[in-house]
């Protein structure tokens, strides 16, 4: 009777999500303030039942329970048990299941902290929170309910997607979610704001952590995906515009954008229409991203679901929900004015300028995703919108921003004096063009202007980014962790220009035709196919090959691409075989038997690509360190006071 039991769990759970909305937005509305004392017990129940509703899906996997119709489409009795646990967000229904759940853990935390906020501000939050949980969840019962039963129940199980059963995807989906999820607390935040008519400074500070730290799960989310592209999917690629890729990327620029609002509005009381509408915008995009992946509108190796009537759901949810907030932003526009004003050379225009380049790039991807369906439905015909027109427009978009960023951090508020920082700003950018040129012209032997420029703004935002911090410390001055975290989180985007300039200039590809014994040159270094032989796992088989990497005649490589077939959905993957050799991944991808004992192999080599996912780990320890602020910790008996002196530094 477990999946009995999560189904009346999920019921329950809509209920207290209900009870959740109505009283964190009537009581407030009504000055019922008993009501809001039932907010932390609606939070919590509502949290203790969609975890039992997850706890009771597991179990079923666990168990093979194949009467459960998601179960019997996801799972084998011959699937490893760590899989078995994992293909719970293996699919529609269990991934939109986990993304509830991540959703009420979020609300667990914000209810936990809202003994630091004014207690009907914080109600009107978890009111917001509340409608968004019980959208999902009627969702979920009405579309989706991953506990529908077979009868009779199915002998066995059609098996996990195989390109899913790897380790990559059991951390990549929930952390990603943990991002999407954590711009609804944004939204949240500024819909109570925007109801109590309070868009001051103080309110920008209460919503800085919870969007850096869901901005940090996203970018971690996002590298994880990448990087499970590059080794699982079999071409070597580490992003390739696909239609989900963007679903994610688009919240990330918007959220970008939003966290550096918020430090104008919270430091100056400025930008606040900026905020607001990045806030609604950030979670819009996460619920597009989700109308996306589960609509079947658009095609990719991502995708969940191709029911229209999910689709449909989702989209009226998603108008119903955006169309209230931009409603709310329209009543209290005239609130938004703000006397203050700041000079050309600020650090107000610098990242005044940093918005309208994110939101331009975030156009610039939303029109590239969604231009195939538009041109679908006008009836146009086929269009593919690719790397082609992705790079070049992203770049229009990214390399004013890349160039701003080093002075921007470091212009003073309102009236943008460099002072002596101005001096070492010019030093720093010429060390770089010379390191670039050194880079380019000594290491590589020739390169693109282009190839210069990116690696010049990646090392001048490090070394940027160094000047504040190492300043402090040699005159003995305290650093917050908001500076330190802003300094981490700016080094890895210097480290992001650096790996992508290095990846996208002298990458080396070559398909091969070998058989046993035969070699190949590629970029420097010799390919010597060994031999070929049979491999067996517990639910697939398959041929592994035995390559030899060879540079200057010396074996400095062993590598074993395999080719498996997995026996239940008798579908193939290439397990991708990677070694990191002098700063670049070799990359050897197992293709097809060519016949003659020949077999294909795609043999790639790509410098400094690493860099790109340890780039985003150091962007979201960055983002980490940054929300840890002590003054972000402050208790609410201080709310609306002016922050000390030493605490107006800006992450």
């Amino acid at each position: 009777m477990l999946p009995e039991l999560g189904l009346f769990a999920l019921i329950l759970a809509l209920l207290l999500a209900a009870l959740q909305a109505f009283f964190g937005i009537a009581g407030p509305a009504l000055g019922r303030d008993r009501w809001l004392a039932a907010l932390p017990m609606a939070v919590a129940g509502q949290a203790v039942m969609v975890a039992t509703a997850v706890g009771c899906l597991v179990a079923a996997f666990v168990g093979n329970d194949f009467s459960v119709r998601y179960v019997a489409e996801n799972s084998n009795t011959a699937l490893p048990l760590f899989y078995r646990v994992t293909a719970l967000w293996g699919a529609h229904e269990g991934s939109l299941l986990l993304w509830i759940l991540l959703l009420a853990l979020w609300t667990v935390a914000v209810a936990a902290s809202a003994t630091r906020l004014p207690p009907r501000f914080a109600a009107r939050v978890l009111g917001v929170l509340g409608l968004i949980s019980a959208g999902f969840l009627l969702f979920t019962l009405a579309t989706s309910n991953p506990f529908l039963r077979l009868d009779p129940a199915a002998p066995d199980g059609r098996d996990l997607n195989p390109i899913l059963q790897d380790p990559g995807l059991a951390v990549h989906p929930p952390i990603l979610y943990t991002g999407y999820v954590g711009f609804a607390v944004a939204f949240a935040f500024a819909c109570a704001a925007m109801i109590e008519g309070r868009m001051d400074q103080q309110w920008a500070r209460w919503t800085r952590p919870w969007t850096t730290l869901a901005w940090a799960f996203l970018t971690c989310g996002i590298a994880l995906g990448s990087f499970w592209a590059y080794y699982e999917l079999g071409w070597g690629g580490y992003w390739f515009w696909d239609p989900v890729e963007n679903a994610s990327f688009m919240p990330w620029l918007a959220g970008t954008a939003l966290i550096h609002s918020l430090a104008v509005t919270d430091k100056r009381g400025l930008f606040k229409s900026w905020t607001l509408l990045l806030a609604i915008l950030a979670f819009s995009l996460s619920m597009l991203g989700t109308f996306l992946v589960r609509s079947g509108v658009l095609v990719s190796v991502h995708s969940f679901a191709a029911d229209p009537s999910r689709g449909i759901f989702i989209l009226g949810f998603l108008i119903l929900t955006i169309g209230s907030a931009l409603t709310l932003y329209a009543w209290r526009a005239p609130l938004l004015k703000s006397g203050a004003g700041f000079e050309f050379t600020a650090r107000e225009a610098f990242l005044l300028f940093n918005n309208l380049l994110l939101v331009t790039a975030a156009a610039t991807v939303f029109a590239g995703t969604l231009a195939p369906l538009i041109a679908d439905t006008l009836g146009l015909g086929t269009l593919s919108v690719g790397p082609p027109y992705f790079n070049p427009t992203f770049m229009v978009s990214m390399l004013p921003l890349l160039a701003l960023l080093p002075v921007g951090v470091h212009a003073a508020w309102k009236r943008g004096h460099l002072g002596e920082k101005a001096r070492l700003l010019l030093y720093t950018l010429a060390a770089a063009l010379v390191l670039a040129c050194g880079f380019v012209f000594g290491l590589y032997r020739g390169g693109r202007v282009l190839t210069v420029i990116g690696l010049t703004l990646g090392i001048w935002i490090i070394a940027s980014s160094l000047i504040e911090p190492l300043q402090r410390w040699r005159r003995g001055l305290s650093l917050s962790r908001a500076v330190l975290g802003m300094s981490v989180a700016h080094i890895g985007i210097g480290l992001l220009a650096i790996a992508l300039t290095t990846v996208q200039s002298y990458t080396t590809e070559r398909d091969v035709a070998l058989a046993p014994g035969g070699s190949s040159a590629v970029g420097g270094y010799e390919f010597r196919l060994e031999q070929l032989q049979p491999v067996e796992g517990a639910n697939f088989s398959g041929v592994q090959a035995t390559v030899t990497v060879l540079r200057n005649g010396q074996a400095v490589a062993v590598m074993n691409p395999q080719k498996r077939r997995f026996w239940v959905q008798q579908q193939v993957t290439s397990e991708t075989s990677i070694r990191m050799l002098r700063g670049a991944n070799v990359l050897i991808a197992l293709g097809d038997d060519l016949g003659q004992g020949r077999w294909s192999l795609r043999i790639q080599i790509r410098p400094l690509v690493s860099l790109i996912w340890l780039a985003a780990l150091v962007m979201a320890i960055g983002a980490v360190l940054a929300a840890a602020d002590r003054r972000y910790r402050t208790a609410r008996a201080a709310a609306g006071a002016p922050l000390p002196a030493a605490a107006q530094e800006v992450a």
